[in-house]
């Protein structure tokens, strides 16, 4: 049986992964995802200038709970010595491994040089690369794109000199930055770096998987060594076991009922209370429940009504009220 192996983590089978977003991969939904059968999950991104500021947000996002592990945390930023020392601080937190963002797309991060804004100065993200290799002892892993736009597609060169600094394994969305998450992915250049014979660490996919049959024709036809999963994730938790189903077993397996959408929501809605206070945690739930309840028919005036809620004790009473249709 082939091994995959991605710094001091093996898995006897490509890994299902939970990519890295922000307002949504926060301990709560990260704890759920790997309860649910992902291997390993990612960090919302987290600001270098943040974390060497002592910023209180930036320092509560290194937070990782009992269950989750194997766990990546992930940062950005465009000053090399700003993102040495932000790796210094989120190996204290002790993931299993440190991940550079250079795919973040939004105008805010890479309009600022940082994310995708890396991929306009690709010597600097060789630079930053090996800075942050050398100051910290734990893998350190990187999440890119295919390029800056349709005319500057370097991923087959850019991957090489990331491999040559030592990273442990690398992440690629199929798109460039400026398709931000526009048009389809394009996994043939991930396939391509993959199958370069000069390539020798793990190469991870990313891009529009939203079910099993997608991730094993991605799996099989361009034969990268782990799968990542972003917004087919959101409210949706259980996509890692169907796609662990489907690469092990061949099986596809039954939708969750309606009784455990609603637990499982509730559960997640009660957690990010708990860590990050009822306003905020409502605020950002609201991405969540159209895919929690999306094979409920006639579920729009309870989508209303669930986004609309200020406080933990009427979303409650609304999804009981939801769950009388089981």
């Amino acid at each position: 049986m082939k091994t995959y192996k991605f710094g001091n983590i093996s898995f006897n089978h490509p890994p299902v992964i939970l990519a890295p977003m922000e307002d949504v991969t926060d301990p709560p939904f990260r704890v759920l995802c790997r309860e649910m059968g992902a291997d390993w999950v990612y960090s919302e991104f987290i600001s270098a200038d943040g974390l060497i500021r002592n910023s209180d947000k930036s320092k509560h996002k290194l937070d990782i709970f009992p269950g989750e592990r194997p766990v990546s945390i992930q940062i950005f930023g465009a000053n090399i010595d700003a993102m040495v020392e932000a790796a210094k601080i989120a190996e204290e937190a002790a993931p299993e491994f440190i991940d550079i963002n250079f795919g973040c797309p939004v105008k805010k991060v890479a309009g600022k040089g940082a994310g995708a804004g890396m991929l306009q100065d690709v010597p600097k993200m060789v630079k930053m690369s090996e800075a942050i290799l050398k100051s910290v002892k734990i893998p350190v892993t990187a999440k890119t794109r295919l390029g800056w736009d349709l005319s500057s597609k370097n991923i087959l060169d850019t991957a090489e000199k990331l491999q040559d600094t030592g990273i442990a394994a690398l992440a690629i969305h199929g798109r460039t930055r400026c398709q931000m998450y526009k048009g389809e992915a394009d996994w043939t250049l991930i396939g391509e770096v993959k199958n370069n014979p000069r390539m020798h660490i793990p190469i991870i996919g990313n891009g529009d998987i939203k079910n099993a049959l997608d991730a094993k024709d991605a799996i099989d036809k361009y034969g990268v060594d782990g799968i990542m999963v972003g917004r087919a994730s959101i409210g949706n938790p259980w996509v890692f076991k169907e796609i662990l189903s489907f690469i092990k077993n061949g099986e596809i397996i039954t939708q969750p009922d309606l009784n455990e959408r609603v637990g499982v929501c509730l559960r997640h809605l009660e957690m990010s209370v708990d860590w990050k206070g009822e306003r905020v945690a409502i605020n950002e739930m609201r991405k969540h429940y159209s895919n929690y309840f999306k094979a409920i028919p006639n579920f729009k005036q309870h989508r209303i009504k669930l986004v609309t809620a200020s406080s933990l004790d009427d979303i409650r009473q609304i999804l009981g009220e939801i769950k009388l249709f089981s």
